[in-house]
């Protein structure tokens, strides 16, 4: 008969205990959560939000072989959540009552990230804490259901729509094109454009990031070549919104002013960020070529 400690997974009475608290705690807090479902479906930034619960499910379900089959609460670490949640819920109740949801993400993000807290407290108190240790990234991925506050998203939204504009201008410099860059304004032959605040790519950029750090979860097993791949997600970032505003400009220039009401402009991100992932996974698969070639090459040398 095989040792029950020795076997992979969670036993069926943890896990099932560690569901109804979800379930009680979602139903709990159903009232911030359905705001915050409602506020991502108006919000294109969040538009994400709806599925990480779904993504982090599944990298969880990924992990059970990981999981070990019998692992004792972690009581302390699950009250230290629990008051965190109860404390965060306070600050929601107060908050909500002053500033209406419409108005912003911030009472949202305080209900979720009391959600969020309890939730992970049920975690270390049903699951335990060394299955806890391996679900670490799946429960930390759901902060991204947090809405970003008003002054961090303005300051993101700057840092983008500054760097794109200096890429921007390298391009129109490299294809000689005329031009004459003052901040966001370019002056281009016959033609003035501005590159605007809703031009940055925050959302093209928030979601290859949470892909990067997906990908580098499921496909690279060092923690540099993580790093690598989610870092590289900055210059891609600038280098697709350069392109897309020089694209953009040459075709003003080339084919007609009026192209800047064109479909490419006011509908082509997904098309640009769809190009941005072409080099992404290139940079993907140069990085696990690199694990498995030398994964390869151990058994050589030990036959040596």
């Amino acid at each position: 008969m095989p040792d029950a400690a020795a076997q992979p997974g969670l036993s069926t009475a943890q896990f099932k205990k560690f569901a109804l608290a979800a379930a009680v705690l979602t139903l709990g807090f159903g009232v911030p959560l359905w705001r915050l479902f409602w506020f991502a479906r108006a919000d294109e930034l969040h538009s994400y939000i709806p599925l990480m619960p779904f993504v982090s499910g599944y990298l969880a379900w990924t992990q059970k072989s990981e999981l070990p089959r019998h692992a004792s609460p972690a009581r302390a670490l699950a009250l230290l959540f629990f008051a965190g949640g109860v404390a965060v819920t306070a600050g929601y109740f107060m908050l909500a009552r002053s500033v209406p949801a419409a108005a912003g993400g911030n009472p949202l993000a305080l209900g979720t990230l009391a959600w969020l807290l309890c939730l992970t407290g049920a975690g270390c108190w049903f699951l335990g804490g060394a299955a806890m240790r391996v679900l670490v990234f799946p429960f930390g991925l759901l902060l991204f259901m947090l809405p970003f506050p008003g002054a961090l998203r303005a300051g993101i939204e700057t840092a983008l729509q500054h760097g794109s504009a200096v890429v921007a201008d390298w391009m129109f410099v490299l294809a000689g094109t005329p031009v004459w860059r003052e901040g966001m304004q370019f002056r281009l032959p016959g033609f003035s454009l501005e590159v605007a605040p809703e031009c940055s790519g925050i959302h093209s950029t928030l979601v290859l990031l949470i892909t990067s750090l997906v990908a580098g979860r499921m496909i690279l097993s060092r923690p540099w070549k993580r790093w690598v791949l989610c870092l590289a997600v900055i210059p891609l970032a600038l280098l697709r919104n350069g392109f897309r505003v020089f694209v953009i400009g040459e075709l003003c220039v080339h084919v007609s002013p009026r192209m800047i009401d064109s479909p490419i402009h006011h509908h082509g991100g997904p098309l640009f960020f769809v190009l941005s992932l072409v080099p992404f996974f290139l940079l993907l698969y140069f990085l696990r070529k690199g694990e498995r070639t030398g994964s390869s090459g151990q058994p050589s040398k030990s036959e040596n």
